[in-house]
């Protein structure tokens, strides 16, 4: 799913106008109908719902549900902020038809005027600004945003948090920006959402499709998507009846230490769960034992060291290497790391002590093989690339750096975001808060490496994993809760995981 800014929204509604074609106010009507499709299994004739309208389009979608709801029988006290001596062409229309319906409640709020009173039990819907705003909230506005966010009702904003910017970093600190509950997007989720600093104004949002052009969706040109099932899922390849383990890809693995044997245990079994035909482990010796212990069915090659990997097996037989998991820095591990980037044909997978070796010699960064994935949480990337002040800044780094150097980068959290040498970011739909636990980022190194042995190409494997990834987590979640999941319990669910995809 494609993440539109704003100015290319507006653009899809103008071309929806022109080419469906549709009247303006009968694409907001289409907007208000999804608006109230979604509210009324969720409220009920006794509850007061206050609708705020600014004079723009979002106010003229909330001056339109609130006919709808009051003409259902809900009680409604609709109120039109007076921001300027005149609305919207729409939002005129709407206000005229509310008027000639006859709602009992449609109160003017202007610079003077006192607040209304909004009860704990009420529901407050704000339909101030939406992605209409340009600057930042102040004035009375800014005192009707603080009284709404005070008034402990549930909070449903549309489009948008009023006050909150859709594209480009707002002023957490001192702006004046609604604290919603839900949010709900028409036809796509908004960069904001996506990002953690905004988490709390946002709440839970949903994207309520409107029938926006598909012609001007497909055309459309951006830098940010939302990776969803449906699209995964034409990611994956059908296995023939008379295939074997050789038709799919022989991994190489360099992972573990004394002590570390387990983020190799985790990674190698996601990699053979992955699907990959064949895996080698180059472990030392005291993470040799462990490995064939657990998991029996990866060949193993033993390090001369015993206790750090200190030198590179052979590359040939390999469709597809990763390394980092458990590795440790030890300065022998550093030079193969470098042995290994300067000799290796083929893109490889990069996280966990890899990456830290490489944030100590950066120079090696520009002899990656191109798309190379690397796979860094914020404090690893923080160490690759630098310090950020917001989520905004942190992603220009991150398009900067697949652009220079040539890689893939998997950024890890919430909204997993993968940044790709052309300059695009893919934000991954799946994974849960219970995913932060130790070994969770082994498991998808081992996935990543076990498709790209597969021939999935780089992109190809960064999307899938994460996906695959973060849907084996909320598996096991919901079958766990998210405070008792472990890594393991992540790979336990990655059969179900491609089993769901390829249902849907």
């Amino acid at each position: 799913m494609k993440i539109l800014p704003v100015e290319l929204l507006r653009e899809a509604d103008q071309f929806t106008i022109e080419n469906e074609p549709i009247a303006s106010i009968d694409l907001m009507e289409r907007a208000a109908a999804r608006l109230y499709d979604w509210l009324l299994p969720k409220i009920t004739t006794e509850q007061q719902i206050h609708v705020f309208c600014g004079q723009g389009n979002n106010g003229g979608d909330g001056l339109a549900l609130s006919r709808m709801l009051h003409l259902k029988g809900f009680q409604v006290n609709a109120y039109v902020v007076l921001v300027a001596t005149k609305g919207s062409p729409d939002f005129e229309v709407n206000l005229q038809r509310l008027r000639d319906c006859k709602i009992p409640r449609l109160t003017e709020i202007g610079a003077h005027t006192v607040f209304p009173n909004i009860g704990r039990n009420d529901l407050l819907i704000d339909c101030l600004f939406g992605s209409g705003l340009n600057k930042p909230v102040t004035g009375f506005i800014a005192g009707l945003i603080d009284h709404m966010n005070q008034s402990g009702a549930v909070v449903i904003a549309v489009d948008l948090p009023s006050g909150l910017f859709a594209d480009q970093p707002s002023d957490l600190k001192k702006g004046h920006i609604i604290r919603a509950d839900y949010t709900l997007s028409f036809q796509f989720p908004k960069l904001a959402f996506l990002l953690p600093e905004n988490d709390p104004l946002v709440g839970q949002w949903e994207v309520l499709p409107i029938g926006l052009h598909a012609g001007y969706i497909a055309q459309a040109r951006v830098k940010n998507l939302f990776v969803l099932g449906n699209e995964v899922r034409t990611l994956l390849k059908n296995r023939p009846k008379f295939s074997h383990k050789g038709n799919y890809g022989h991994a190489l693995l360099i992972a573990g230490a004394a002590g570390k044997s387990g983020a190799a245990i985790l990674a190698a079994k996601a990699c053979l769960r992955s699907g990959a035909g064949l895996l080698h482990v180059h472990t030392p010796a005291q993470a040799a034992f462990p490995l064939q212990a657990a998991f029996p069915e990866a060949m193993v090659s033993v390090d001369p060291s015993d206790s750090i990997v200190s030198k590179l097996p052979k590359l040939e037989p390999f469709n597809a290497i990763g390394i980092g998991p458990g590795l440790g820095m030890a300065e022998a591990t550093a030079a193969i790391l470098k042995l290994l980037i300067q000799t290796a044909d083929r893109p490889l997978v990069l996280d966990a002590d890899a990456l830290n070796i490489l944030s100590e010699n950066k120079t090696w960064l520009s002899f990656l093989p191109p798309g190379s994935i690397l796979t860094p949480h914020p404090r690893e990337f923080e160490r690759l690339a630098g310090k950020w002040q917001n989520s905004y800044e942190r992603l220009n780094l991150q398009r900067e750096f697949s652009v220079r150097y040539g890689v893939f980068v998997v950024f890890k959290g919430a909204y997993s975001t993968i940044s790709t040498p052309d300059g695009n970011c893919w934000f991954n739909s799946t994974g849960n808060p219970g995913m932060a636990t130790a070994g969770a980022g082994d498991v998808l190194t081992g996935l990543i490496t076990g498709l790209m042995a597969q021939s999935y190409a780089p992109l190809e494997s960064a999307l899938l994993a994460v996906y695959v990834h973060g849907l084996a987590g909320d598996l096991a979640a919901e079958a766990q809760g998210m405070e008792s999941l472990i890594a393991s319990d992540i790979i336990d669910k990655i059969g179900v995981a491609f089993s769901a995809i390829r249902s849907q």
